[in-house]
C-alpha cells in the first residue's frame, strides 16, 4: 500500500525586490487556490514605487490561499500566499494543514537549518525539494511584522468582499473592471480599466494577438455608456488613491523642488540640419530595423556636452558636504505611462556608439510602454532628458530628477520663421530648456552646456569635431 505524500504549508512573504522597498501593491494574481505551481512560476504582479514587477513562486506545490486581495498595499515581509508543499518538513511554529507530515525544519531560515544539522535519514525516502533558503537568498524583509498593511484595500465593486478569505481567491464578478483573467491585457492596462470602470470582457483588443491596449480602455471610457456608469447622478468629485509610481514621483519631485534651488534656461535652435541628418541615418545599414528620431542626436549631443563640462553630471552629497562628479553617464529618459511618470535609464550611455545608443533608446521606450521596466532600469541615473515635444509642447521648466544636477527638456520641432544669412526663411526650429541645481551649476556653466547642445543640433558635424 502506497503511503500518502506528506505536505507542509508554506507562506511566501512579500520580498524586497531591490532599492530598499518597504511596501508594494498587489496588482494581479496569476493563480488561485487549488492551482498547482512550480518553482519560479510567475504567481503575482506587484507595483512598487517604481515599476510593476512579476514575482515568481519560491515553492512547488498547491496554492492553499491568497492571503492578500488585489488592490491592497502591504509591507515587505507580509505573507501574501500560502502553498502546500509536498514532502516538506514543517516550519517551527508555522501553520500545518490537516494531515500534513511532521518535522521541525524552518526552510526559510538558513541559520536555523545550519543549527539543526543534517536531515534525518528517513527523509531520504522523500523526493528532494530544493531548499527555499537557497531559492530565497535574494528575498529580504523576512521578520517584518506579518499581516501588516499600510492602507485599506481599494473599494470593491458591489457584491465583492474586500477582505481576503484564507482559503478562497478574491472573487471576480462578471463585468467587474479589470476582471476576466482570460482576456489578453497587461497588468497596467487592467489597472487602468479598474480605475476608469471599464469592463475588459466587453472590449475587442486592437493590440498584438487581440490584446487590449491602453487606447482601447481609454476609448471605451469615453463612450456615453461608460460615462453614465462612471458618473452617477449628482457626482461632482472623484477620489483616486495615491500609490505606486505616482506616490513615488510626487514625493521625489516635491523633495527635489524643496531641496534643490532650480534655475531654468531656454534656447531656441534652428535644427534643420538635425532633421536632415536623422533622415540620412535611417537609410544607413547600421540603423536598419531601429527607430531613429531627433531624440537620438539630442542624447548624443548631451553626452558630448557632459564630457566637455563634467560638473553638469554630478550630485550634491549633503551629509559629506561634497559634490560627487560622475565620470560615466547613466542617461535617464522621462516617460509618461498609464501608471504615471517614470525615468528608465540607459546605463553607460556615454560609452555607446550612435547605432548602439539608438537601439538602447528604442528598447527603453518599448519597455516603458509595456510596463516592464524593472527597479534596476529605473535607478542610478546621472542626468535626464524629457521629450516634451511628443506632446506638442514647445518648452517647459522640468524638475530635476533627484539626486541629479540637471535635466534637459526637448521641445517640439516645428516650422517657424528664421533669419538665415540675412534673409527670412521657414526653418525647423525647437526650444531646449535646461533646469539645473544652482548649488552645483552656476549660470555660466549651465549656459555653456545649453549653448554647446544647441550648436551640435544646429550643425551635427560639430559632434564629430567635439565627440
Amino acid at each position: 500500500m502506497t503511503e500518502p505524500v506528506t505536505t507542509q504549508r508554506r507562506e511566501f512573504r512579500l520580498p524586497d525586490v531591490g532599492e530598499g522597498l518597504t511596501e508594494a501593491d498587489i496588482v494581479t494574481w496569476r493563480v488561485k487556490p487549488g492551482d498547482t505551481v512550480t518553482i519560479n512560476q510567475i504567481i503575482v504582479d506587484i507595483e512598487t514605487a517604481k515599476a510593476v514587477v512579476e514575482l515568481p513562486s519560491p515553492y512547488a506545490g498547491v496554492v492553499a490561499a491568497l492571503l492578500v486581495p488585489e488592490g491592497q498595499t502591504v509591507d515587505v515581509g507580509t505573507p501574501i500566499i500560502a502553498v502546500d508543499v509536498p514532502g516538506a518538513a514543517p516550519e517551527p511554529g508555522g501553520p500545518a494543514a490537516a494531515g500534513h507530515g511532521g518535522g521541525g525544519r524552518d526552510h526559510t531560515d538558513p541559520a536555523a537549518i545550519a543549527a539543526e544539522g543534517p536531515r534525518p535519514s528517513s527523509e531520504d525516502l522523500v523526493p528532494p525539494v530544493p531548499p527555499p533558503a537557497e531559492r530565497q537568498a535574494v528575498l529580504v524583509g523576512y521578520g517584518v511584522k506579518a499581516g501588516a498593511t499600510t492602507r485599506r484595500p481599494r473599494k470593491a465593486p458591489a457584491g465583492i468582499s474586500s477582505v481576503a478569505d484564507p482559503g478562497v481567491a478574491p472573487p471576480r464578478a462578471n463585468g467587474s473592471a479589470g476582471g476576466h483573467p482570460s482576456v489578453l491585457a497587461k497588468p497596467p492596462v487592467r489597472k487602468l480599466a479598474r480605475e476608469l470602470g471599464v469592463d475588459l470582457g466587453g472590449l475587442a483588443g486592437t493590440g498584438p494577438g487581440g490584446s487590449i491596449t491602453r487606447d482601447d480602455v481609454q476609448h471605451a471610457a469615453q463612450t456615453p455608456a461608460a460615462q453614465v456608469a462612471q458618473a452617477p447622478s449628482g457626482l461632482t468629485e472623484e477620489r483616486i488613491p495615491i500609490r505606486g509610481v505616482r506616490k513615488h514621483t510626487a514625493a521625489a519631485v516635491a523633495e527635489s523642488a524643496r531641496r534643490a534651488p532650480h534655475v531654468t534656461e531656454f534656447l531656441q535652435v534652428d535644427v534643420q540640419a538635425t532633421v536632415e541628418a536623422v533622415r540620412r541615418l535611417r537609410e544607413l545599414p547600421d540603423f536598419a530595423g531601429v527607430r531613429v528620431s531627433p531624440l537620438l542626436l539630442v542624447a548624443r549631443a548631451l553626452m558630448i556636452a557632459v564630457a566637455r563640462h563634467p560638473m553638469i553630471n554630478s550630485t550634491w552629497d549633503e551629509d559629506a558636504q561634497e559634490i560627487v562628479v560622475k565620470h560615466y553617464v547613466n542617461l535617464g529618459i522621462a516617460a509618461a505611462t498609464e501608471r504615471g511618470l517614470i525615468v528608465p535609464t540607459v546605463k553607460g550611455a556615454d560609452a555607446l556608439g550612435l547605432p548602439a545608443l539608438a537601439r538602447a533608446l528604442a528598447d527603453l521606450a518599448d519597455t516603458a510602454r509595456a510596463g516592464r521596466a524593472s527597479p534596476a532600469d529605473l535607478s542610478g541615473g546621472t542626468i535626464t532628458i524629457t521629450n516634451v515635444g511628443v506632446f506638442g509642447v514647445d518648452a517647459g521648466t522640468p524638475i530635476i530628477t533627484p539626486p541629479e544636477a540637471a535635466i534637459l527638456a526637448f521641445g517640439q520641432i516645428k516650422d517657424a520663421p528664421w533669419v538665415v544669412d540675412g534673409q527670412l526663411a521657414v526653418r525647423k526650429v525647437t526650444t531646449l530648456s535646461l533646469s539645473f541645481d544652482h548649488r552645483i551649476v552656476d549660470g555660466d556653466l549651465g549656459s555653456a552646456v545649453l549653448r554647446d547642445i544647441g550648436a551640435m543640433l544646429h550643425d551635427p558635424a560639430v559632434m564629430l569635431a567635439w565627440g
